[in-house]
């Protein structure tokens, strides 16, 4: 079943689709295609993973070292030497249905969900969590217990994208759709969200959802409003952009410059 025919299938009605015979050949077709990384992150396809979730029972996941029961449409992903991805021993699970490019580098423990997009050279590191639909670029780093929200539900949510190059630090945290451009550091710490506050102290400036190519963002402060606030010395998360990359500094140096 090719990439018109799937879209055809997934863009009905939910109870068409679990009433469907077909539905079985169909998710096969759906985790091939997810996990050659021929797809891109849009309704049709969260539907179809959705669809997969309710059409299948919760089983006995087999071979794990100690009981786990999931749903049978979407087994721990078993990857052999020819997928070039290096999976060090020690708990890590990647779900089917996620595309894990050659090169990429799995740290334990860490977790991949359906619907990833991992690209080529990236290190996925201890405690990090990539959430479901959720789109990494080339060679980026994501740090011990870094966490990339995912998005089902509702389908139309836009996923996170973490660009080629970015480097996210230790316990960062990227949620609701938000955008980190190529290149860019985030210092460890810093969590976003769609409606987070991003302070550029450069441009001078106030930005939302989107980390500018080469930014380097370090966590901040600042002081909340209103008497109860004042009284209190309460202060809210200001994640504040210091300076931009250039050409002559990887990630690591320039963070560390940032951060003294």
């Amino acid at each position: 079943m090719g990439t018109a025919e799937l879209q055809a299938f997934y863009q009905r009605d939910m109870a068409a689709i679990l009433a469907d015979p077909g539905l079985p050949a169909a998710h096969e077709a759906l985790l091939q295609a997810l996990e050659s990384g021929a797809w891109q992150a849009n309704v049709w396809v969260k539907t179809a993973i959705l669809a997969g979730f309710r059409s299948t029972p919760t089983a006995l996941v087999a071979g794990w070292p100690s009981p786990c029961y999931d749903r049978t449409a979407f087994p721990p992903r078993a990857f052999n030497l020819a997928d070039g991805v290096r999976m060090v021993p020690g708990g890590s699970s990647v779900r089917r249905g996620a595309f894990m490019a050659p090169g990429v580098v799995i740290m334990p423990p860490a977790y991949v969900n359906v619907g990833a997009y991992v690209d080529e050279g990236t290190m996925v590191d201890s405690h990090a969590l990539v959430g479901s639909c959720a789109q990494i670029g080339k060679r980026v780093h994501l740090s011990a217990a870094a966490q990339i929200g995912g998005v089902l539900e509702p389908a139309g949510a836009v996923p996170v994208v973490v660009e080629d190059d970015a480097f996210v630090g230790g316990l960062c945290g990227l949620f609701e759709g938000v955008i980190v451009r190529r290149r860019a550091v985030l210092a460890p710490g810093v969590v976003l969200s769609a409606s987070t506050r991003i302070y550029d102290l450069v441009h001078g400036r106030e930005l939302t959802r989107e980390v500018p190519e080469g930014a380097v963002v370090v966590p901040g402060s600042r002081p909340g409003s209103g008497e109860f606030a004042r009284a209190r010395g309460l202060n809210l998360a200001a994640p504040c952009i210091v300076k931009y990359r250039d050409g002559s500094t990887d990630a690591a140096t320039t963070l560390e410059e940032a951060l003294r």
